[in-house]
């Protein structure tokens, strides 16, 4: 499987503004002192971590993040012998996180003069860069605005790197009392733990959920409604699982209604439920996004930049991406990708400016729910190449400079969130509806689309060495293995 993540995929480019609890103890013989490694720990399933936490303590641990709701505990230790130690009564498994890293893909980035994108003619009703929103007037949203742009009621959590609070099209639309880091699995509310540090991924995806309209910059699809950072990604690039779970439960905690997730889980793209190495990482976010979603709160996920039919699960090759890859086959439907496979969870597959499917995008039938404009800057049509305004326009923050700006990215990173302003959307004008109400509600208001015919192949513009590279068969009828039931559409879900 190719290693391309889900996340910001190959062409970007910017135009910047200046912007400016835990317990302890050691009961366990005294070994010599391993390096500090995370763990978690899980109670079993709907019991508490009281006697988990307790053979913490004695087999030479520290909890850091006491997830009690799940029964799931946040562990560090320098115990070399920890895993094997704190088995036992009240512990139903144990999975050290150290090398689980999934690092977060920004992708190529191509400058742009601030005059190209000064000179770009927007809608002076809206905002100056509108005009460069292709993503918006296919899945109308200027409609949509004339009846609904959101309700401030409507929280929407950002689980990413983090989103610049200076942002002149996001300082008003970030709820600050909502927001946090969970690095580690711990959170930490103050401000700058929760901005960006070294990628701007998260501040381009609050952007296409909620810019503001206020005649500087672009418009989100849910201008109304608020959006929370909570950051994931540490400054590495890294995906911790302890991260993710810590996010899934602040979201569920702190009244969120929807979380946006452009990433995945673990170093492999497929985390193997029957890998001993990873099902613990699987039991751990299971419950969490579970929690989340008894709380009222839907998921929505991206599918992934691998073109890899995620129905059909064969080989994985590329991974994991942060060691030696390791060759996986005759892979089964245990492998699944987290936690976009999660059920509950609202998969997004991704298409470009002539609504077929994005080259990169993951498909498979019985996977994709939905898609949403991605982007795709290696073609339009049959030896006719696009260009960098064929990616998404949204928010973007410099983290070397420290400055605010504009700029496009393209990935499914880009179609989720999409997804996810249409949801707030539809959450703003039909308050009330369950998860499940609303996944059914985003799909049924969703516009099908018919599998192109053959084999899906725009490759000889991309590799002429390996001119099937992006080979890829759809499957289905009026749900399909590339759009899932259809492009989102936001005026559908507002009228």
């Amino acid at each position: 499987m190719k290693n391309l993540r889900r996340k910001t995929l190959a062409a970007a480019s910017a135009m910047t503004l200046g912007a400016g609890l835990a317990v302890t103890g050691g009961l366990a013989p005294a070994a010599a002192a391993g390096p500090d490694t995370s763990y978690l720990v899980l109670a079993p399933q709907g019991a508490n971590t009281i006697q988990a936490a307790a053979r913490v303590a004695a087999a030479n641990g520290t909890v850091v993040a006491n997830y009690s709701q799940i029964g799931v505990l946040v562990v560090r230790s320098t115990n070399p012998n920890f895993a094997t130690q704190v088995a036992g009564a009240g512990v139903e498994s144990v999975a050290s996180t150290a090398g689980l890293g999934t690092a977060l893909d920004e992708g190529e980035t191509v400058e742009v003069s601030a005059a190209d994108v000064a000179n770009a003619t927007g809608d002076p009703t809206k905002e100056p860069l509108y005009g460069q929103q292709w993503d918006m007037n296919m899945i109308h949203v200027p409609q949509a605005h004339a009846v609904n742009s959101g309700s401030s009621n409507v929280v929407v959590g950002v689980l990413d790197s983090g989103i610049s609070s200076t942002h002149p099209d996001l300082a008003t639309q970030i709820a600050k009392d909502k927001s946090t880091s969970c690095l580690g699995g711990v959170v930490d509310t103050t401000e700058a733990a929760w901005n960006p540090t070294t990628s701007d991924h998260g501040t381009h995806v609050a952007g296409t959920i909620a810019a503001a309209v206020n005649g500087v910059g672009v418009t989100g699809i849910a201008p109304g409604v608020k959006v929370a950072a909570v950051k994931v990604v540490n400054d590495d690039g890294f995906i911790f699982p302890e991260a993710a779970v810590c996010g899934f439960m602040w979201a569920a905690d702190h009244g969120m209604q929807l979380t946006n997730n452009s990433y995945y889980i673990d170093p492999w793209e497929l985390n193997c439920r029957n890998d001993a190495r990873q099902r613990p990482v699987w039991q751990a976010v299971q419950r969490a996004i579970r929690y989340s979603q008894s709380k009222g709160v839907l998921n929505v996920a991206s599918a992934g930049n691998s073109n890899y039919d995620l129905a059909h699960k064969l080989t994985d090759t590329g991974s994991p991406d942060n060691g030696t890859p390791e060759v996986r086959e005759n892979l089964t439907n245990a492998c699944l990708d987290l936690p976009a496979e999660a059920p509950g969870v609202v998969t997004v597959g991704a298409v470009g400016p002539t609504g077929a499917k994005s080259y990169y995008s993951s498909y498979g039938q019985g996977v994709i729910d939905v898609t949403a404009p991605g982007g795709d800057t290696r073609y339009r049509t049959q030896g006719v190449r696009s260009t960098i305004t064929d990616a998404v326009l949204s928010t973007t923050f410099n983290t070397a400079t420290k400055t605010n700006g504009w700029g496009y990215k393209q990935g499914t990173s880009m179609s989720g969130p999409h997804a996810t302003g249409v949801a707030a959307l539809a959450l703003s004008a039909h308050p009330g509806m369950t998860p499940g109400q609303l996944t059914a509600f985003l799909e049924r208001t969703s516009v099908a689309q018919s599998c192109p015919e053959g084999v899906f192949n725009q490759v000889p513009l991309i590799s002429a060495t390996n001119p099937h590279l992006y080979d890829a068969t759809c499957s289905g009828g009026a749900r399909n293995g590339f759009y899932g039931a259809g492009m989102v559409d936001a005026y559908n879900v507002v009228r």
